[in-house]
């Protein structure tokens, strides 16, 4: 018999009282009202680690879901992922506060600069030593590009296009521009970086230009773990080039299962193992010791749900404004500048007619991936099925009431998964890299482009006049 695959999971959150189920922060039991207090996510974080998670995927959003109604109001009023803080600042904290626990941090490559941010996931790098990941995104909100100064979003595909020259700017910066052993750190000879061995880096591009030297000393992974989250046609390409794990979406096993295909295959095109590139899949999971008494914690969850603001959120996530349909209409594919993955899962590729109403409910419809109830042995069951059927390697475990749906997901389906033995009973060593691919080092797989960007250690000027 083959061994089980072993089960992965990051609890995935986002620094804002709302996360993918608007109004649940109302909840009597949720503390999420206190997203922007250190302890809030200092706790969150021992209980992930406890859990033996293989990191926390921080959700990030720039703009406001201003598309329902043509309007920010049902956002503002409701919560909709705003407000909402910047979740770099959050990581020192929870890294200093864990030693294994991971951290996939979305940050929005279109307002950003390579040169500034390679130094910020460096540092990061540095001071987890080794357990940063950054899950690359190019933003779909129009009202973001405003509050930049734009007049709109860049198309969706030539976001991606950008995102490319991006990619290839910042493997630059951290792969090439300083070599092993260019710091020395030697306090006799009163040397602390040896010059010959640094590099300065120079990109001219349509999007980016860059003349100057990395300013951080090489982190222990260089290039961050690197994640995304796209499935259109253009991100799947993207993602199947860069990506080491991927975050996707799909409410039936079928769904899931062809974009993981259609991913792994594509990355086989690209010249890498369909296997270095770690799949994980949304889910929303509601966990309690009896099969009644978690039907009885999702109805009482269910009535905590927002519909309006639930629909505010789909219409920023689709680019469509589900304010012009009634409850009982189908959702109808619409091409848009937005996410176009979600689109395509309701209706294109799903297999019946999804109706608006049902996707502002807290229920299998409405999750937009697996949506799992029961007992620890149910979600064992329905979890393990999903990665049999679909081929994911694990989940993203999105917030419910904050802290308690992660605190009984430990409690209770850790013990039950390892008890099945497809879960880790202790962390490995390592960074995060290390820890999701074992037996590979820190860096970059050499099949991986960014690998391509590395310098092969120069002598030293000492050694060269020898």
């Amino acid at each position: 018999m083959t061994r089980p695959k072993e089960l992965r999971f990051n609890a995935f959150n986002m620094m804002a009282p709302s996360h993918n189920w608007a109004g649940l922060w109302s909840h009597p039991r949720d503390t999420s009202l206190d997203y922007n207090t250190l302890d809030y996510w200092v706790d969150y974080a021992r209980t992930a680690e406890r859990g033996l998670l293989d990191g926390i995927f921080l959700a990030d959003v720039f703009g406001i879901y201003d598309v329902y109604g043509d309007s920010p109001e049902t956002a503002l009023r409701h919560a909709v992922q705003l407000p909402n803080a910047e979740p770099t600042l959050l990581v020192s904290a929870m890294a200093h506060a864990t030693k294994h626990l991971g951290f996939g941090i979305t940050s929005n490559l279109t307002y950003e600069h390579p040169y500034q941010l390679a130094r910020r996931f460096s540092t990061l790098d540095h001071l987890s030593r080794g357990r940063i990941g950054w899950n690359i995104v190019t933003g779909y909100l129009d009202s973001g590009a405003r509050g930049m100064g734009l007049a709109a979003n860049r198309a969706h595909d030539e976001r991606y296009e950008a995102a490319e020259e991006f990619l290839t700017a910042s493997y630059k910066l951290w792969e090439g521009s300083w070599e092993d052993g260019a710091v020395r750190r030697d306090r006799a000879a009163r040397i602390f970086t040896d010059p010959a061995k640094i590099h300065p880096v120079r990109h001219q591009g349509r999007h980016y230009q860059i003349d100057g030297i990395h300013l951080a000393e090489p982190s222990p992974q260089r290039t961050p773990l690197l994640y995304q989250a796209g499935t259109s046609k253009r991100g799947r390409a993207f993602a199947a080039r860069h990506a080491e794990a991927i975050f996707l979406n799909g409410q039936t096993k079928p769904i899931l299962a062809r974009a993981v295909r259609e991913i792994r295959e594509a990355a086989r095109d690209f010249g890498r193992d369909p296997y270095d590139i770690r799949m994980f899949a949304g889910a929303t999971v509601v966990v309690a010791p009896t099969r009644a008494e978690a039907n009885d914690l999702l109805a009482d969850y269910a009535e905590h749900v927002d519909q309006a603001g639930q629909l505010a959120l789909l219409s920023g996530w689709t680019g469509i404004d589900f304010s012009k349909y009634r409850p009982d209409q189908a959702v109808q594919y619409v091409e848009s500048n937005a996410i176009q993955s979600m689109v395509e899962n309701f209706t294109v590729r799903s297999d019946r007619p999804i109706k608006v109403g049902d996707l502002a409910t807290l229920s299998r419809v409405g999750a937009r991936s697996p949506f799992v109830v029961g007992s620890p042995q149910d979600v064992a069951d329905e979890l393990i099925a999903w990665v049999d059927e679909t081929d994911v390697d694990g989940f993203n475990l999105f917030r419910l009431v904050a802290p308690e749906s992660l605190t009984t997901f430990v409690d209770l389906v850790v013990p039950e998964l390892q008890s099945r033995g497809v879960y880790k009973t202790a962390y490995r060593d390592g960074t995060l890299r290390e820890k999701l691919f074992p037996g590979r080092g820190p860096y970059l797989d050499a099949t991986h482009p960014g690998a391509g960007f590395r310098r092969v250690p120069s002598a030293t000027r000492a050694d060269a006049a020898e």
